[in-house]
């Protein structure tokens, strides 16, 4: 334990790593979290906006503002949608009405339009409705403009016919369609509708996106655990200590895995404080079926949200396993950490230019897939049955890199020997 104190304050008094550390928490949290909920993504749009990126540093009042919109519609029913529909076509046509106007009830008609969540909206009419959509129109304005409100009925029917027939298109028929059928058929209707783009930013960007960035830091830091003793001619000396290289080589394993988890949580806990702050609680019991209607996952918002970081925090301890691995097999501390990036950011890069089963399997390494899958319907066919990607994905990147560890011990004691 002595040792594995002494390694662990070792990492941390490096520059690079405290460096590392602090770019990490600044791109994810700072950047990532903060900035996106106060300006970039929910602060209120410009009234004179002529760039759709333009807006206002006031994303704590506007996000309140957005959520209080939904408050009178509680379930997602016919009822509900049509109800939504009409509302936000009679905000339309207060605008044009008044368009010349400069006074304060323009700007509030203009804040109640922008914050009515029409985006999600209309991705939930163009895949239930399609039939309703005027290919003329499609460019021109969203369906939620000229839609008869009294036309959008049998909302949970066509949910599943939606799904039906992306299975079809997806060529998923026969026994994985039966499969995937039978996930679905536990999401439980009616569903409640709150305000829907907070939860579909933290899960569809701020949690599924921690792990790529993770890996470059972990990768920058501790690229050089093992292989770093090379570069500081230190290998003798270790030979000839009381503790050996067997020891020294467990500490550096321990010292590793716990930086993993400790960047994890320096960043899982600033970016979960910062949507307490802004998002709060509310909406965490809505289904993810509301961000996406053909989503077969029986999941709310915080199951989703749990998942997924319990998907980068697997993610992030095999990938450590991988590195620690490389750099006991490579002398070179620029190889180990070229070695290294290439394990998650080349899959990354050709994700989608190789064949499905190669795009698959390449999921399979830490950090490479993404806990997004829980939207997707995704299967693995392994010993004559399917399973589902998430199932997988959650638990292979972690066993890969717990696999690593005994060789990374056993190829830096080759090494050093030599």
């Amino acid at each position: 334990m002595e040792l594995f104190r002494l390694e662990h304050k070792k990492l941390w008094r490096k520059n690079s790593t405290r460096i590392c550390v602090l770019l990490c928490f600044f791109y994810c949290v700072v950047f990532g979290s903060f900035l996106v909920y106060q300006w970039f993504v929910f602060g209120s749009g410009k009234d004179d906006m002529e760039n759709i990126g333009d807006r206002n540093f006031d994303g704590y009042e506007n996000i309140r503002d957005c959520q209080a919109y939904f408050h009178k519609y509680g379930e997602l029913t016919d009822e509900t949608l049509q109800e939504w529909v009409r509302d936000y076509q009679r905000l339309r046509v207060a605008l044009k009405k008044e368009k010349e106007t400069q006074g304060t009830e323009k700007i509030e008609t203009r804040k109640a339009y922008r914050n009515s969540g029409w985006e999600t909206v209309d991705s939930m009419l163009r895949t239930l409705y399609p039939e309703l959509e005027q290919e003329e129109m499609r460019y021109v304005m969203i369906m939620s403009c000229y839609v008869e409100p009294e036309k959008l009925t049998g909302l949970y029917g066509r949910r599943e016919k939606a799904l039906h027939t992306f299975l079809d298109v997806s060529g998923q028929t026969g026994e994985e369609r039966a499969y995937l059928l039978q996930i679905n058929e536990k999401v439980q209707e009616p569903f409640s509708w709150k305000w829907v783009e907070g939860w579909s930013n933290v899960l569809g960007n701020t949690v599924s996106g921690l792990g790529i960035v993770m890996a470059l830091f972990l990768t920058i830091v501790l690229s050089s655990l093992f292989a770093g003793e090379w570069h500081d001619n230190t290998s003798p000396l270790i030979l000839t200590t009381r503790n050996g290289w067997k020891k020294l080589a467990a500490a550096k394993i321990l010292t590793g895995v716990s930086f993993a988890l400790e960047l994890f949580m320096i960043v899982a806990v600033g970016t979960v404080t910062l949507q307490l702050v802004y998002l709060g609680t509310e909406g965490w019991d809505m289904p993810i079926q509301t961000i996406k209607m053909i989503a077969i996952a029986p999941m709310n918002m915080l199951q989703a949200e749990l998942y997924e970081f319990a998907f980068t925090l697997l993610g992030a301890v095999g990938f450590a396993g991988v590195v620690m691995l490389i750099s006991a097999c490579c002398k070179s501390q620029v190889l180990a950490l070229l070695l290294s990036l290439a394990v998650v950011y080349v899959p990354t890069a050709i994700h989608n230019s190789v064949p499905v089963p190669l795009s698959k399997a390449f999921d399979l390494l830490p950090l490479v897939g993404s806990g997004a899958d829980i939207f997707r319907t995704n299967t693995f066919h392994l010993f004559g049955r399917y399973i589902w990607s998430p199932y997988l994905l959650i638990w292979v990147p972690f066993v890969i890199g717990i696999l690593c560890l005994m060789p990374a011990v056993r190829g830096w004691a080759r090494r050093m020997r030599t």
